[in-house]
């Protein structure tokens, strides 16, 4: 398997080799089956017989990926635990935490709101970026090789889609600044350090979700 520059040429796929189906991939202009594998960051993958374009490999490395991993992790308590909104209203003061929120939303009767709430905007998003970590921690230690920690990659493969879609921290974050906007009217409303986290919660996540290449995951299970 020849490299050169950003490109490397991958080998035909050879039944023999016994390897599942998510690691062959087909040429769209000559129809050859190519064995597919994981690429470093920024190298393009060709066909060995027409020299088109297979696949790129995604943009973050898996180190780039931990990183973002280890600062969503860091804003996570902060951004639950810290009040996103500060209320002065007639002399009195009142805070409130994304939990809190959603707790109060249930309070009021709309339980099936507030459950919503909480799964998306406060267990989702630190499950899914729990799940990440332990992924890229499970890759880059080398760790895919034991029968155990094979299983634990696979079955976090396989629940990733669904994490991902139950992750909704954008709604939450147009939720607050909608409130907040609406209630200056008759009092004042601060941001303290809990929105910032939030904030940064939102950003650093988005971010890694779009970094985050399943099929490129699969591939590294498959190369182990």
């Amino acid at each position: 398997m020849a490299r050169t520059g950003h490109i490397q040429h991958l080998k035909a796929y050879n039944p023999s080799d016994n390897k599942p189906d998510c690691s062959i991939v087909l040429c769209r202009a000559c129809d050859l089956v190519v064995s597919k594998r994981a690429l470093p960051s920024g190298v393009r993958a060709l066909c060995p017989r027409c020299h088109t374009a297979l696949y790129d490999a995604p943009y973050c490395s898996i180190n780039g990926m931990l990183a973002l991993c280890i600062s969503a992790l860091l804003f996570y308590l902060p951004a639950m635990l810290l009040p996103v909104l500060e209320m002065h209203f007639l002399g009195s003061v009142r805070t409130t935490t994304a939990y809190q929120g959603a707790l109060a939303v249930m309070d009021q009767g709309y339980w099936i709101v507030g459950i919503a709430v909480l799964v998306a905007a406060v267990i989702a998003p630190g499950v899914l970026n729990l799940s990440i970590f332990i992924q890229v921690l499970i890759i880059k230690a080398g760790l895919a090789q034991h029968h155990f920690w094979r299983r634990v990659l696979t079955w976090l493969l396989k629940k990733q889609g669904l994490l991902s879609q139950m992750t909704m921290l954008e709604i939450y974050v147009i939720s607050f600044l909608v409130s907040a906007f609406q209630l200056s009217d008759f009092s004042d409303v601060y941001f303290g350090m809990g929105t910032f986290c939030f904030t940064m919660l939102f950003l650093v996540t988005l971010f890694l979700q779009r970094e985050y290449n399943l099929e490129h995951m699969w591939s590294f299970l498959d190369e182990s």
